[in-house]
């Protein structure tokens, strides 16, 4: 199997960093990025050359830009590139500040809509490419405390299913991935956290009591599931990381349909005389 070269964002640990080493160990090239790439010369130093360590700041669309035809202009393509890049903001809704809600849009959403849009021109030049958007249970699903977090991953699902159209017949493929609980810091130090209101507290406990229950996935047991996914030869628009995902999706998409079919009537009541004269 000929070599790839992957462009990874938020290279410098958890998923990001365990997807750099497992493409790195079987012959691939990366450019990983991250805000400080200090984080990355050890992988520079085992891997030499086959590592293109670069400074990125995704919310900067210049610097986005910049940096991917810099990794164009290192490697000569593009072959796989992952918008990892991301982070948690807990808070209730009404909790959120417009700075963190702007903050995690710029982030989640923004960041990873520049990223495509840079790397686009070079895969419709390649007629090829592999687009790689890091979703969430929370971007099919919405938990309480994360909402706003889930709104971000719900609007990347959004622009992600329609490129996967908009890109099928230009010989370029886009995965939604879409882990659940995994033992990456996502929870700890990267997460930010809204100012609290004490009527939100018993809500906030009754959700920290479920996670509590819930035994996290092993980030490292997802590098052989990342090369096996960009070495498929037609990859899913969508897929699960993790064993969770499926069984409360399905769930989910029961309750959502029997509370449609229950409501329908009132989408019969919307579509006013001209339903009537239909079934007329």
């Amino acid at each position: 199997m000929a070599s790839k070269v992957w462009f990874i964002t938020g290279s410098s640990k958890g998923f990001g960093r365990v997807w750099a080493e497992a493409a790195l160990a079987r012959g691939d090239s990366v450019a990983a990025t991250a805000r400080d790439p200090k984080t990355l010369s050890d992988l520079v130093e085992k891997y030499g050359y086959r590592v293109a360590a670069l400074k990125l700041d995704v919310t900067d669309k210049a610097a986005v830009e910049t940096t991917i035809a810099e990794a164009h202009k290192r490697f000569g393509r593009l072959d796989i590139v992952i918008n990892n890049a991301g982070y948690g903001q807990f808070g209730a809704i009404e909790e959120i500040s417009e700075t963190e809600a702007r903050d995690q849009m710029e982030t989640n959403v923004f960041g990873a809509l520049w990223v495509t849009q840079a790397a686009l021109p070079i895969m419709r030049a390649q007629k090829s490419g592999h687009i790689i958007q890091i979703s969430s249970i929370g971007g099919v699903n919405a938990f309480p405390n994360i909402g706003w977090y889930n709104a971000s991953k719900w609007a990347l699902e959004g622009f992600s299913q329609a490129l996967a159209v908009e890109v099928a017949d230009l010989g370029i493929h886009v995965t939604l991935v879409e882990p659940a609980g995994f033992s990456t810091d996502w929870g700890g130090p990267s997460a930010k956290h809204s100012t609290p209101i004490a009527v939100y507290d018993p809500a906030r406990a009754k959700t920290a009591q479920r996670r509590a229950t819930v035994v996290p996935g092993d980030p490292d047991a997802t590098g052989p599931a990342m090369l096996a996914l960009v070495d498929a030869e037609e990859p899913p628009v969508r897929v699960f990381f993790g064993d969770v995902g499926l069984p409360m999706i399905r769930q989910e998409y029961a309750n959502r349909l029997a509370l449609w079919e229950k409501w329908d009537f009132i989408a019969d009541l919307a579509q006013g005389e001209k339903k009537n004269r239909k079934a007329a």
